[in-house]
């Protein structure tokens, strides 16, 4: 395991060292929370890539490929169709606002008064998808040192926090990039063609397993259902992702950037349905399914290749947690305590602000804080399905609506807003509690009934303003202030 041991510590150093570098870029605040707003297609692709294939779409998608077949490859598809709907229908707009966080786009659609409530809900998902992705180096670093879950936690954990607190958004859009070109050739030029050849090619794998397991719709249709309500809604409207819209540096970056990120989302998807399949030929008998990815790696695989698809799966794991982290520790700074302190400050007086206060520095104390937070939770905590289960429940039924509502519908009003959010995410949190986190109830009726208060009550109130729509139809055409830093050129 030497070999193995040199790749990864090589692989985590390498982590650290951009993330120093990455601290020398980030002089400003949309420096250091959105890199400027200025990556280009190459980049944008690779990044946004590299968020939304985290540990669950890596060693779950394994596990669920074990599971079911060809059919497990729903839920990372699922995430892939999501970020195509964004990239495609609203990543353009999104882009154009040049905000900060989802909050900021809903105060500028709504006139100022739906940010609180909403970024409290959304701090809670992204600190429950941080904390889910920091859980996943316990199995990662058992499977390389044997260590200890705690210390596991700890050292993946602090990592990341590291490099996300040195250099903020350019330190992760740098080590994301690392991370893409690592888990590419890890998992699709590695492990998926020597997972399929140990397994004895397609052929044996379709004599030795049931028909079932290659049935597209093994899955069940109602399971399916449920990934695309979750998963694909949740990347239209989750802080992590908008955060990686807001680094585009243009309208083109935005859409035709994400669209290959999405369409790279499809096909490692099915790669990692294909490599659990192989891996239930191999190993029939396993005593969990999310064991399937660490067990074909640990057997299978030559000395060296092994640790770099380790490498790999730890660029998944750590791609996401980062990604979260920065979100999380962006709506706690701007939409929670700046509100909480009557210092909100708008992209109009944000040079003037800068000048007043180090925003870097603050940002900079939150991902720490944060950093920490989630490295707590992450250790006492242990069902990791449950806990994501809870963010996006939260997500999608508390946010959905209003947050599209003001995208797609001028009569949505701040208070149609404000009763979607609270009538959304108290039913969920209430039907989960009656009917069990992972059942599918709580997300479908919370759903409508998030729907239903927001059109009921923007109808039976006041239409907004008309200047506060005049100004959202400015930002959305692109005709906003803009942050001096944006006018850098685009980095390819």
């Amino acid at each position: 395991m030497a070999v193995d041991y040199t790749v990864i510590v090589v692989y985590l150093v390498g982590m650290l060292a951009v993330g120093w570098w990455g601290m020398r870029r980030a002089k400003s605040k949309s420096e250091f929370l959105v890199a400027g707003r200025r990556l280009g297609p190459t980049m944008y692709s690779g990044t946004m890539a590299a968020i939304v294939l985290g540990g669950a779409s890596t060693i779950g998608g394994v596990g669920l490929g074990y599971q079911y077949g060809l059919s497990g490859a729903w839920m990372v598809f699922s995430i892939g169709l999501g970020l195509l709907a964004l990239s495609v229908f609203f990543s353009a707009r999104i882009a154009r606002l040049k905000v900060y966080t989802v909050s900021e786009m809903l105060d500028l659609r709504y006139g100022g008064r739906a940010g609180v409530i909403s970024g409290v809900v959304m701090w809670a998902y992204t600190l429950m998808l941080a904390v889910t992705s920091t859980i996943a180096y316990a199995t990662i670093f058992d499977v390389l040192f044997d260590m200890n879950r705690t210390i596991a936690i700890i050292l993946g954990g602090s990592i990341v926090v590291a490099y996300s607190t040195l250099g903020g958004m350019w330190s992760i859009t740098l080590t994301d990039m690392v991370q893409f070109v690592v888990k590419t050739i890890g998992v699709l030029l590695l492990l998926l063609p020597i997972a399929v050849v140990k397994a004895g090619g397609f052929s044996e794998m379709k004599a030795q397993l049931p028909t079932e397991y290659f049935d597209p719709l093994g899955i069940g249709g109602e399971t399916i259902f449920t990934y695309v309500l979750i998963y694909t809604f949740g990347m239209l409207i989750g802080q992590d992702i908008w955060q990686r819209v807001f680094t585009a540096g243009s309208d083109r970056t935005a859409k035709w950037g994400g669209t290959v990120a999405g369409t790279y989302c499809l096909v490692y998807a099915l790669a990692g349905a294909v490599i659990g399949t192989a891996a239930k030929v191999l190993y029939p008998k396993l005593d969990s399914a999310d064991d399937a990815f660490a067990t074909i790696v640990k057997d299978e695989l030559p000395m060296g290749v092994r640790g770099l698809v380790l490498a790999a799966a730890l660029a998944a794991v750590m791609s996401t947690s980062s990604g979260a982290l920065i979100a999380c520790a962006t709506v706690a700074n701007n939409d929670i305590w700046s509100r909480l302190r009557g210092a909100v400050t708008t992209d109009s007086d944000a040079t003037a602000s800068d000048e007043e206060r180090d925003e870097v520095r603050g940002n900079r104390a939150f991902i720490l804080i944060m950093g920490v937070a989630v490295i707590c939770t992450a250790i006492a905590l242990n069902n990791v399905v449950e806990a994501l289960t809870v963010a996006y429940n939260l997500l999608v039924g508390g946010l959905l609506v209003p947050i599209l509502g003001g995208l797609l519908w001028k009569r949505g009003t701040a208070q149609g807003a404000l009763a979607a959010v609270a009538v959304g995410g108290l039913a969920v949190i209430g039907l989960m509690a009656s009917y069990g986190i992972l059942a599918n109830e709580p997300i479908y009726y919370g759903l409508l009934s998030s729907l239903a208060v927001y059109v009921i009550v923007s109808l039976a109130t006041p239409a907004t303003d008309p200047a506060v729509l005049a100004a959202w139809r400015e930002r959305l055409a692109g005709r906003g202030s803009e942050p001096v830093s944006e006018s850098v050129p685009a980095h390819q």
